[in-house]
């Protein structure tokens, strides 16, 4: 049962006396309370300061609106494992703006708090062989997949993951700032903002959901990572900053499957500040700023790369032969109008075993490319610090 407990103070302003001509003010009380349990219906809750306690699962039939300039706070001392989860068939409506986002937080302020925002639809995926279904990897064990390409899981917008990207006990199963299992064309998803998580930033597990204007800021793991043949066609605007501790800007891959299909995504700057290492060290090799690997490919126009100069480094990394030979060589990766800002290569194999040419017109470089263009606003600034670099 999911519940909302009012906070019953009432701050009361009163100026003046009592006569006739005085005029008397309140102040309006902000709601507060849990959020809890299993979401079956409509809710809504007005602009507030919530508790989020444990896996709050929105199912089949229910949905959840939570008002603009909203604050959720979950906490991780209590033991239990904090997440927002919309299963297939619920509904999420997260409409901030950019004055007045909804930011989702951990009390410590700890990468790695909690699950972050998680949600599963029944649009297209191709899982390992072949699959058409496949298993989450969140701890929750949910099946994913279908043929609803046009699947709505609601809309996010203005929306701010801070400390997320929880690893479970059995150091397998983790979670992302966003994680998308199967989300389809219907939902919206603008103007979000994955920050200082324990793992990735935005996670895609196949499905057909665009997005646009995204912020991955400070996260650990890959800034932006998807697999399962993922298939977004109208993104624009990503932004990526990296600092000290974070892997791939972009790590892309579709489960040694070579599909007919391919996302597309401009306007993208991935940047990395100086000192950062990765996860496991700098010796891990996860610094490059996208790597391509089990068939990974895409189209990704108006790129700009700076930051990855690690020695080593690359800007596009190829990591195994069939992924050089079927997407490469194959014409299903074009990297278009890329600038470096730096001394970093523009494009290397993993090894000496193979060498990467991409095909004429599939690789090209551009002095002008801009990147993402980001309008700041209270959605990005965190503790004071604008995340746009």
């Amino acid at each position: 049962m999911k519940k909302l407990v009012f906070s019953l103070s009432v701050l009361a302003l009163t100026l003046g006396s009592c006569s006739s001509n005085d005029d008397e003010g309140t102040v309006q009380p902000i709601p507060t309370g849990e959020i809890s349990g299993d979401i079956t219906t409509a809710k809504t809750y007005p602009l507030g300061n919530y508790t989020l306690q444990g896996t709050v699962k929105i199912k089949n039939g229910g949905s959840l609106t939570i008002e603009a300039g909203s604050t959720i706070t979950a906490n991780n001392s209590d033991g239990t494992a904090d997440a927002l989860l919309v299963e297939n068939g619920g509904k999420l409506y997260l409409n901030g703006t950019a004055a007045q986002p909804i930011v989702f937080t951990e009390a410590s302020s700890t990468p790695g708090s909690w699950g972050g925002i998680i949600m599963f639809g029944d649009a297209p995926i191709v899982g390992s062989n072949g699959n058409t279904t496949a298993t989450s990897e969140d701890g929750n064990n949910l099946t994913y997949g279908g043929t609803n390409a046009t699947h709505n899981g609601g809309s996010l917008k203005y929306v701010r993951v801070e400390y997320a990207g929880k690893k479970l006990t059995d150091n397998t199963s983790e979670m992302n700032g966003f994680s998308f299992y199967s989300v389809g064309t219907g939902t919206v998803l603008e103007n979000l903002v994955a920050y200082k998580g324990a793992d990735d930033g935005f996670e895609f597990y196949g499905g057909t959901v665009s997005t646009k204007n995204l912020i991955s800021y400070g996260n650990f793991d890959d800034s932006f990572d998807w697999q399962d043949g993922w298939r977004g066609q109208e993104n624009t605007n990503w932004y990526a900053y990296q600092t000290q501790t974070g892997n791939y800007g972009m790590e892309i891959e579709a489960k040694s499957v070579n599909n007919a299909f391919w996302p597309v995504v401009s306007n993208i700057t991935l940047k990395r500040a100086a000192g950062t290492v990765t996860e496991g060290g700098t010796s891990a090799a996860e610094y490059d700023a996208i790597q391509f690997k089990k068939e990974g490919n895409g189209e990704y126009n108006n790129v700009v790369i700076s930051g990855y100069t690690t020695a080593g480094a690359t800007a596009v990394r190829i990591q195994d032969v069939a992924t050089n030979t079927n997407q490469v060589d194959g014409g299903k990766i074009k990297m278009l109008n890329v600038k470096i800002t730096d001394g970093t290569s523009q494009f290397a194999a993993k090894d000496a075993t193979f060498t990467v040419t991409f095909p004429t017109g599939n690789y090209t470089t551009s002095t002008t490319t801009t990147g993402a263009t980001l309008t700041s606003g209270a959605w990005s600034i965190v503790n004071g610090v604008n995340l746009i670099q």
